[in-house]
């Protein structure tokens, strides 16, 4: 069997997430020590242990929901009088720290010309995981991506089929029109990613817009878009561009204003 820091090692090499319990304070009579450890997958299921019983499975819904929502929590339990809602009869107190492990985010350029190129460029290094995704398979290569992890050559609608999008996930259109954009987009509207946004006019988005609300997608999906995409900081270049889409996912990302510094809170 792996030990809890193998598995840890395992979830860094394959990008997957994970919840770290560990008992961080016990005091009287418990079933675990301090530093007993546990890891819980997001499917529930759990290496190690921190005491079984009903510590053990409140301990886990803790886990499970620390992964949906990326916050740590401290739990303390007393373990005297399940009358009272206790976790037990041992008669002691433990303290659990629950730390979501989640893998570093990572934005998917889909549509790998100029654009997508110097958002794959400045995502890494920014420290993202970067994947490119794109209907024409010479796009989609490391010759014409150098900077990007992995790759799908498919077409957009197809993407999650192939990619987990997660909560972690952040999806940035550089494509080369609405035709495209079109078919592709239902597919994305009804994933987890933090964060859409398509490049492209205003008048562009609208006829998008148009034909999707036509093919009876609702505005409150499409109200998820960010189009067109970016901060407007004046760029005209791929690398400024690049620029203000990334300070845009930022700004998602860290729930930012988007406001200049030196404005007023």
């Amino acid at each position: 069997m792996k030990t809890i820091y193998q598995a840890l090692s395992e979830l860094e090499t394959t990008h997957q997430p994970a919840a770290l319990c560990t008992v961080v304070k016990a005091s009287g009579s418990t079933p675990r020590h301090a530093t007993s450890k546990m890891l819980v997958y997001p499917d529930g299921r759990i290496l190690g242990t921190v005491g079984g019983g009903g510590l053990e499975n409140r301990v886990i819904q803790e886990a499970l929901a620390a992964l949906n929502d990326g916050q740590p929590r401290l739990l303390e339990y007393n373990m005297t009088d399940p009358s009272r809602g206790d976790v037990g009869v041992c008669g002691g107190q433990v303290e659990v720290f629950v730390e979501p492990i989640l893998p570093a985010p990572m934005v998917v350029v889909i549509g790998g010309g100029h654009v997508g190129k110097a958002v794959a460029h400045l995502a890494k290094w920014l420290g993202f995981r970067v994947a490119v995704s794109d209907d024409r398979p010479e796009f989609c290569t490391p010759e014409s991506n150098p900077d990007a992890d992995e790759f799908y050559a498919c077409p957009m609608a197809e993407l999650p089929l192939h990619l987990n999008i997660t909560q972690q996930t952040y999806l940035v259109l550089t494509t080369r029109g609405n035709a495209v954009d079109v078919p592709g987009l239902p597919a994305l509207l009804d994933s987890r990613a933090a964060y859409i946004g398509v490049i492209g006019s205003r008048r562009r988005w609208a006829m998008t817009v148009k034909e999707l609300n036509e093919q009876g997608i609702s505005d409150e999906k499409l109200a998820r878009v960010h189009s067109p995409i970016g901060i407007g900081i004046g760029a005209e270049t791929p690398e400024e561009i690049a620029v203000s889409i990334l300070a845009e996912v930022l700004m998602v990302r860290g729930d930012g204003s988007g406001k200049q510094m030196k404005e007023p809170k």
